[in-house]
């Protein structure tokens, strides 16, 4: 029974492939004017469900697509989002070297710092400006919140910097707007390479935390008004004699990835002028007294 219910099937799928035939067969020969009405009347009938079935079939698959590309754009959102917050503050940062360029004016070079690993990461840096380029030992590196450290070895397109972080550094340092000296170096023992320690200040002269701490410009390495860092606390006291302050670094070389080399030549009142507040008046050095001419004698006759 099985056998012949299956030929019968067969059979039927046979007799119907050889209708479909033959009516298409006669509405190819039908004229032109009968040709439409008769498929008109096909689709709304006997075609319909296939009609609807490809039509489903078709919105599904643009479903689908659509559904990819949301799932694309929400992917590249979400990856966009959580680089956001690093890519604003490194354009913050070029835009402030920007601003310190246009104020410098001249005298300076660019460079961007490479990455490195081993034992002295995060004690010096490698820079992507070399001899070719202008840069010279001995020049201040600075990013435009404040200074990085110094040119240590150059080479033809690359140098190497010594950060502020690195036992070896020492700058001559001022308190910005008052005659308070002293020397600046990376805090050694607790929060080593976080803060800097300002040496050397005498005991009468009181520092109150916040106060900005630049470069003097003596010794002949570092142009004066370059910011050090802001005073954080007291160190120690010496007996009487002197104070030891801790600053907080106005940059961290860890943070720095766009940086400047200054000339040597650079002069002390542009740079003062360059990294003042906005509305303050940049300090000037004082005038050597010019001695008074000494007065003249009548000959007598």
């Amino acid at each position: 029974m099985a056998f012949r219910a299956e030929r019968y099937g067969t059979r039927a799928d046979t007799a119907v492939f050889v209708a479909c035939l033959l009516l298409s067969l006669t509405a190819l020969a039908l004229p032109e004017g009968l040709r439409a009405p008769v498929a008109g009347a096909l689709r709304r009938t006997v075609l319909l469900p296939l009609l609807t079935l490809q039509h489903r079939a078709v919105e599904s698959a643009e479903g689908r697509q659509r559904l990819t590309s949301l799932r694309a754009e929400r992917d590249s959102l979400a990856l966009a989002s959580t680089f956001l917050p690093g890519l604003r503050s490194e354009n913050d940062r070029l835009r402030g070297l920007l601003g310190l360029g246009a104020r410098l004016g001249y005298g300076f070079v660019t460079a961007e710092v490479l990455h490195q690993s081993g034992l002295t990461d995060g004690l010096t840096l490698v820079l992507s400006a070399g001899r070719e380029e202008g840069v010279a030992a001995l020049s201040p590196v600075v990013t435009a919140e404040g200074l990085v450290g110094m040119v240590r070895a150059v080479d033809a397109h690359t140098s190497v910097a010594l950060a502020w972080t690195h036992p070896d550094f020492r700058a001559s340092a001022m308190v910005e707007g008052q005659r308070v000296f002293g020397i600046v170096a990376a805090r050694r023992g607790e929060a080593a390479g976080e803060l800097m320690e300002l040496h050397g200040v005498p005991y009468r002269d009181l520092l109150n935390p916040g106060t900005r701490v630049v470069t003097s410009g003596l010794g002949g390495v570092f142009p004066r008004g370059i910011p050090l860092g802001t005073v954080h606390g007291t160190l120690s006291e010496s007996a009487g004699w002197e104070r030891t302050y801790l600053l907080r670094p106005a940059v961290h070389p860890a943070e720095a990835s766009h940086v400047m080399v200054l000339a040597p030549a650079r002069s002390s009142d542009t740079l003062t002028a360059a990294y003042a507040a906005p509305g303050a008046q940049p300090e000037r050095a004082a005038p050597l007294p010019v001695p008074a001419a000494p007065p003249r004698r009548r000959l007598r006759r």
